[in-house]
């Protein structure tokens, strides 16, 4: 039986071009994780560091009761949800058409940029007080301490967090299907319409999210250690 379902899964790879589907699908959950999270970065931060602030700024304080909605919400709900909220109803409202890729992309954005707020904020309060205090003796202000001393030392902090978010980003693509971009799930479910068979589709799927994952899990390991040697020769 396995045989039957290997054979049809490659006529429907290899034949039929299937392999084409699945190249283009890995491009779309490539752009979806790499430019989600990118946003995510940039918006995790902004809030991190407002957050941070709130503690001794009433504007930032705020600011930061504003982060804490965002945070809540995107946290309290489900991505597909957050899909579908944003497409069918956020765009239309705004009377905004954009390709659903990009949609994807910003939702996906928007979910880890909740992540990332609380992540970073615990890097920037594992960074020392006084590395804040030598920069404002220094005459820098608070945003410049922050862009040019802080934030660093909390990036590298919060490494190790930050790739789980980003390995975590790229299984949740998985589910941009839900309003009908092309992912690499799609591609095999394609497959497996092809071939009448899902078995072998549907566990080559989960291999290539495997390979996928080992392999942003050796990056980050890699970079982990070349900051760590970093350290050491600064030492």
């Amino acid at each position: 039986m396995f045989q039957t379902s290997w054979d049809k899964f490659v006529k429907a790879f290899v034949d039929n071009g299937g392999y084409k589907n699945v190249l283009l699908g890995l491009e779309n959950t490539a752009y979806i994780a790499l430019f989600g999270f990118l946003i995510g970065l940039l918006i995790g931060t902004i809030i991190a560091t407002v957050k941070v602030a709130g503690n001794n700024n009433k504007i930032a304080k705020g600011f930061s009761k504003v982060g804490d909605v965002y945070v809540g919400f995107f946290r309290g709900t489900p991505i597909v949800v957050q899909l579908l909220l944003i497409y069918y109803v956020l765009f239309p409202l705004i009377g905004i058409t954009v390709d659903k890729l990009i949609i994807a992309i910003v939702t996906f954005g928007l979910n880890s940029g909740a992540y990332v707020a609380e992540i970073m904020r615990s890097g920037v309060l594992s960074v020392d007080s006084g590395q804040y205090e030598a920069g404002r003796s220094l005459g820098l202000s608070y945003s410049a301490t922050m862009a040019r001393i802080v934030l660093p030392q909390a990036l590298k902090n919060s490494l190790p967090s930050l790739g789980n978010e980003l390995i975590a980003l790229v299984k949740d693509t998985s589910v941009a299907g839900f309003i009908a971009v092309f992912d690499l799930t799609a591609a095999f479910k394609l497959i497996g319409s092809a071939a009448y068979s899902y078995v072998v589709p549907y566990l080559m799927l989960a291999l290539f999210y495997l390979v996928i994952v080992i392999v942003l899990t050796v990056i980050i390991k890699l970079i982990e250690r070349r900051l760590r040697k970093g350290d050491r020769r600064a030492n």
